[in-house]
């Protein structure tokens, strides 16, 4: 076997809002190494649903990497990049497709430990315990996003058309997905696989099935090394910690629809109407930003990966966001060596399908120095969905339009949402 690769091929998949990259290393036309980088979706593109584009997805990764994969990837829980996992009808039984392949390495962070104890500060594998339940929290999340999810279909009149969708969008992605989940775990306890829970500056288990092939994990950090992922910024409810502890059935649900109203309470005379009518509007508008705050904490947990290649270098960070990055930008004790291989990078691929706050402007995208060059142009790969998430007016939509147009202008980028109808991928090559 050839002792480094002589080529990359990258594959980016049509699912949609969701991520699915398959990352082939060649070294030989006979030997090749395939690492699958998230499967999932959260919105297909018309006349495509989940439980039938997803196998056809499945089995196209299946026919480039010749049925076997080196390693499944998973950045993070949230659907839209763990859902073709699942091995239910929800997505035509992709995931037992994906086990097919018998992956050597299933990689996730390692908030994903099965056996991490609710007070785990890091995987089981090398910790110790805190007395803080950072992972019972997550687990409380997909809680409140399922009664998030109930209450849209209730429709309450409080909710207009656009806070409905977005709700259901974002409570949609941050459900535990669990057939995903339990289909991950299984794999990675297959014989001849190997589970690994990552965190910032730890082994990815990649290593000895990619030689010449280095690999640094990036993010995300443990509660040992920072606590900045658990913690939102002073701007974010602080109501959201508050919801985290015993949320669960049908109080949560109850305590999202913001409580009953008897039939005393049932009618209100006109004085009173205009009150309640903001009280309501209050709700919405409070309810909406408690379920982004759930929405970028799991975000927080994603991993980066930076690849290095015959001299080239390939970021990989799922949808890690700035409380995640800045403990590899700036508070970690390596964090100048991290921001110079940083501005080497080669190819990016967008964080979070194009979110401004998953590309830090000043230490991550100006730090690019490939961004506009002539020759060796740096490569962007995003996979995105316009409108499905976030909102033009209020200046949060994703793809965010002022990091798209730099995209466009300033790197050599390849985009899903510009794939031809007719085409499932993508595919982009990097030689050295």
């Amino acid at each position: 076997m050839a002792k480094e690769p002589k080529s990359v091929e990258i594959r980016g998949y049509q699912v949609g809002f969701g991520d699915c990259f398959l990352v082939s290393f060649i070294y030989s036309d006979t030997e090749k190494k395939h690492l699958l980088i998230d499967f999932g979706t959260t919105g297909l593109p018309r006349s495509r649903k989940p439980s039938t584009h997803m196998p056809v997805i499945a089995r196209s990764i299946e026919k480039a990497c010749g049925g076997e994969l080196t390693a499944v990837i998973a950045t993070h829980r949230h659907a839209d990049h763990i859902s073709g996992f699942a091995t239910d009808n929800k997505t035509g039984k992709s995931g037992d497709i994906i086990r097919g392949l018998n992956p050597k390495v299933v990689l996730q962070p390692w908030t994903e430990d099965p056996q991490a104890a609710k007070n785990a500060k890091k995987a089981t594998k090398d910790s110790n315990r805190s007395a803080k339940s950072f992972v019972t929290s997550l687990t409380s999340m997909h809680q409140v996003a399922q009664s998030v999810v109930e209450l849209t279909k209730t429709k309450p009149a409080w909710m207009g058309a656009s806070l409905h969708r977005e709700l259901q969008f974002l409570g949609m992605d941050n459900i535990a997905n669990e057939s995903a989940v339990k289909n991950l775990i299984a794999m990675g306890e297959a014989k001849g696989a190997t589970a690994v829970w990552a965190h910032h500056g730890s082994k990815s288990g990649l290593e000895r099935h990619l030689p010449g092939v280095k690999i640094h994990v990036l993010g995300p950090p443990n509660l040992e090394q920072t606590e900045k992922i658990k913690k939102m910024r002073a701007k974010d409810p602080d109501q959201f910690w508050h919801l985290l502890a015993g949320f669960n059935g049908r109080s949560s649900l109850q305590s999202v629809r913001g409580g009953k109203r008897g039939k005393k309470n049932g009618t209100l005379p006109p004085d009173a109407r205009w009150f309640r009518s903001r009280l309501d509007r209050m709700r919405g508008q409070q309810l909406l930003e408690i379920v982004r705050s759930l929405d970028d904490q799991m975000n927080n947990t994603s991993l980066i990966l930076l690849f290095e290649v015959f001299g080239k270098k390939l970021l990989f960070p799922g949808d890690a966001q700035i409380e995640n990055w800045s403990w590899a930008l700036q508070d970690s004790p390596d964090h100048k060596d991290t921001l110079k291989l940083l501005s080497e990078v080669d190819v990016y691929k967008v964080g979070h399908h194009g979110s401004l706050n998953a590309t830090p402007k000043k230490l991550l995208w100006e730090n690019f120095k490939k961004r506009s060059a002539k020759a060796n142009r740096l490569t962007s790969l995003l996979s995105t969905m316009p409108g499905k998430h976030g909102s033009t007016t209020k200046g949060t939509e994703v793809p965010r339009k002022p990091l798209l147009a730099a995209l466009e202008k300033e790197t050599e980028l390849s985009n899903t949402s510009k794939l031809p109808k007719t085409e499932d991928c993508y595919t982009v090559l990097i030689e050295p």
